[in-house]
């Protein structure tokens, strides 16, 4: 069960559901194919007879595939671990797994809502949403999915 199903209130239901993008697996993914491209080489250099290149080779295509992979592991974790919640009542952001960190603000709280978007976030539908309220706001959630949908149903009251 969801952490923002476990604190529904009476008569509260949940609107949108906000998600990290796909692209917090690109820097994993870069080093992961990277690695691997390291160490198909060196075997190919291994079999041609080069081994003294084709030792290095493995060796740091083996480190960059496993730095990949562990990249690739946190990310995955990372996105797992957060939520971004609209309801109809307020707004809930939950992100941590044993030490967890929650924001919730009343919808008649929010003032204002800020997205920013790069050209590269618009062309994949990623951005940075902020929610301002009376007195206090949600920090900047980075790497949001469809940052446009979730402004519109915060918004949407």
């Amino acid at each position: 069960m969801s952490y923002a199903h476990s604190v529904l209130q009476s008569g509260e239901t949940i609107k949108a559901v906000g998600k990290l993008h796909w692209t917090v697996f690109l820097r994993g993914l870069i080093f992961a194919i990277v690695g691997l491209a390291f160490l198909l080489y060196g075997y190919n250099a291994q079999a041609v007879g080069r081994r003294d290149v084709a030792s290095v080779l493995v060796i740091v295509g083996a480190l960059l595939t496993l730095i990949g992979v562990a990249l690739l592991a946190g990310a995955w974790f990372r996105r797992w671990i957060t939520e971004i919640s609209v309801t109809t009542h307020r707004v809930i952001y939950k992100t941590g797994f044993i030490r967890r960190h929650t924001v919730e603000m009343n919808m008649d709280k929010v003032e204002t809502v800020d997205v920013d978007q790069s050209i590269l976030g618009r062309m994949l539908g990623f951005g940075t949403i902020r929610v301002r309220g009376t007195g206090q706001g949600i920090e900047s959630l980075r790497g949001i999915s469809d940052p446009i949908g979730l402004r519109n149903a915060i918004t949407a009251g």
